[in-house]
C-alpha cells in the first residue's frame, strides 16, 4: 500500500512540474520573464504557492528546469554511439533526432525566450547555453570521435565536425521558425534536409576505400 501511494504522489508531483513549467513558457512568452511572477505561475497552472516554491525556490530555478527538460525531452543522442561503425546510419539516426528536438513548437518558445530577454538577463542565455545546447553539443561530438577511433571515419576536429553537422539541420528547421510564424516544414522536407546534411558530413568525413588519407 505504502508503494501504490508512493507511486501515485510521484505521479501527481510530476504532473504539478509538467503543469508549471507550461505555464511558465506561456506566462514569460507573453509578458517577459522579468514580468512574470512565481505567484502568477503558480495560478496560472492551478497549483498552490507553497507547492511552486517547493518544487522551484526562484524563478532562476524554474527557468533552468525548463531549458533542461526541454533539451532531454527528445531522443539520447549519444545511443549510436554505443557500437560506431556505421557512420550513414549513426549520423542519420542524431540527425532526425535532433530535427524531431529542435522542430517542436516549444524549443522554439525557449529560444525567443531567451532571445528576447538576452539583454537584461544574460543568465538565461548561459542557463540555454550549459544546461541544454551544450550537454547536447557534446553527445554529439563524442560519437564523432568514436567513429574516428573505430576507423569509420575521418575527423580529426570532432567540435569544428559537430558545428557543422547539427548547423545543416537547424539552419532549415529551427531558424527560420524565429522570424516565420508559418515556418512549418513537413515531415518529408524534414527528412530530406537531414539526408543531405549526412550526404556532405559523409562526403567530407567518411573513411573510402582507398582513401589516401589512410594509406
Amino acid at each position: 500500500m505504502t508503494a501504490g501511494l508512493s507511486a501515485h504522489h510521484q505521479r501527481l508531483a510530476q504532473r504539478k512540474r509538467e503543469a508549471i513549467t507550461a505555464a511558465a513558457t506561456r506566462l514569460f512568452l507573453e509578458r517577459g520573464y522579468d514580468g512574470t511572477s512565481l505567484a502568477k505561475i503558480a495560478q496560472e497552472a492551478t497549483v498552490s504557492k507553497s507547492t511552486l516554491f517547493k518544487q522551484f525556490p526562484t524563478k532562476a530555478a524554474l527557468f533552468e528546469a525548463i531549458v533542461t527538460e526541454y533539451w532531454k525531452g527528445g531522443p539520447d543522442p549519444a545511443t549510436p554511439t554505443t557500437h560506431p561503425g556505421d557512420l550513414r546510419a549513426g549520423l542519420s539516426a542524431i540527425g532526425r533526432q535532433y530535427a524531431d528536438l529542435i522542430g517542436r513548437p516549444t524549443m522554439a518558445a525557449l529560444f525567443r525566450i531567451v532571445i528576447s530577454e538576452l539583454p537584461r538577463f544574460p543568465e538565461l542565455g548561459r542557463a540555454q547555453f550549459d544546461l541544454g545546447k551544450l550537454p547536447y553539443f557534446v553527445s554529439v561530438q563524442r560519437y564523432l570521435e568514436a567513429e574516428h577511433a573505430a576507423g569509420t571515419a575521418v575527423v580529426p576536429d570532432a567540435e569544428s565536425a559537430t558545428n557543422q553537422f547539427l548547423g545543416m539541420i537547424a539552419n532549415y528547421v529551427l531558424w527560420p521558425r524565429m522570424l516565420l510564424a508559418d515556418w512549418n516544414p513537413a515531415p518529408a522536407d524534414i527528412d530530406h534536409a537531414v539526408d543531405e546534411a549526412v550526404t556532405t558530413m559523409l562526403a567530407r568525413y567518411g573513411r573510402g576505400a582507398g582513401d589516401p588519407r589512410h594509406s
